[in-house]
């Protein structure tokens, strides 16, 4: 039998009792996998530290014994003043040597990411920096955007981006930049393409396809198999898929119907969106927001979600 504790998504605890363990007798050779590119199991997985380690050392090219570690840190970014914009990371690791490494899954291409992704690395890099204290203290910062739609016009699958002038030559290794896009066929014969099958698997044998016998991937790989063994988080699987439908419905009606009616769903919706990077919005103001239905009214609170830090201040500016 295989026990899977408790494991924490957003401030909701689920519970997982002993199930049975993977095996084709079972069933377990045609078992559906739970998708790695929602927010809960993505996060799940990157709580394993051999997972984390493995991970960073095949995208990042460090061998495996000089991470020292990769502890989780607060994903919250910090505001120097109250109308600068919070950013909240998915996955926040420091190393030992006090490189930050921010890892996050976008599943839905937004406007201006490649402004949004800059945005976040010089959050993160000022964020180093304490009242008082020299420059020398600032540390290297590296993001990796794991993308499930086309951004680049590269081949590959996984493009590194350094600072360096028109000669090639690098100023700097303060900052850099990896994508790694899904929706491409990993050309890469390594561990970054089996990366990239791993986060694409939907049944066990899509694992098969992965050769890397690594200790950090083999734990990844049962990682996926316990959670998809759980019955918790099949459910948040099905919520979350519901959730990714209902809202590509809700934008093909507004593009092809055009109704207010449509209009204001949308413009909801854009709010919500908002206002779920403040952590979680409380049921009777989602509601509220939903079955508005005068777009003047959505516009401003849309602009009271931008402006906000927290959902207190939300509340607050948009009378909610």
């Amino acid at each position: 039998m295989l026990f899977i504790p408790s494991i924490y998504i957003g401030e909701q605890e689920i519970f997982t009792k002993a199930v049975p363990a993977f095996s084709p007798a079972n069933g377990g050779g045609n078992m559906n996998l739970i998708s790695l590119k929602s927010d809960y199991a993505f996060k799940a997985l990157f709580s394993h530290e051999n997972v984390r380690k493995q991970f960073l050392s095949d995208l990042l090219g460090i061998p495996p014994g000089a991470i020292r570690s990769a502890a989780l840190v607060d994903t919250g970014l910090w505001t120097r003043y109250r109308k600068h914009r919070q950013g909240v990371l998915d996955v926040l690791m420091e190393l030992g040597d006090g490189t930050r490494v921010n890892v996050e899954m976008q599943v839905r291409r937004l406007m201006h990411w490649k402004k949004r992704q800059f945005f976040y690395l010089a959050k993160m890099y000022a964020e180093n920096l304490k009242a008082g204290e020299d420059y020398d203290k600032l540390c290297r910062c590296v993001s990796i955007a794991i993308l499930d739609f086309d951004l680049t016009e590269e081949a590959g699958c996984h493009s590194v981006y350094h600072m360096r002038n028109g000669e090639g030559r690098e100023l700097s290794d303060l900052w850099e930049i990896h994508i790694v896009e899904l929706r491409k066929e990993p050309q890469e014969t390594g561990a970054v393409g089996d990366w990239v099958r791993l986060f694409n698997a939907r049944r066990e044998e899509d694992l098969e396809m992965i050769r890397t016998k690594s200790i950090g991937m083999t734990e990844a790989i049962e990682a996926l198999r316990e959670m998809s063994l759980s019955r918790a988080m099949r459910y948040r699987h099905e919520v979350n898929l519901k959730l990714r439908r209902d809202r590509k419905a809700e934008d093909d009606y507004v593009r092809h119907c055009g109704r207010e009616e449509g209009k204001a769903e949308g413009k909801a919706e854009d709010v919500l969106q908002l206002l779920r990077e403040l952590g979680s919005i409380p049921q009777e103001i989602e509601i509220k927001i939903r079955n508005e239905k005068d777009l003047n009214t959505l516009s401003g609170w849309l602009g009271a979600a931008a402006r906000a830090e927290s959902m207190g201040r939300f509340r607050e500016n948009s009378g909610l």
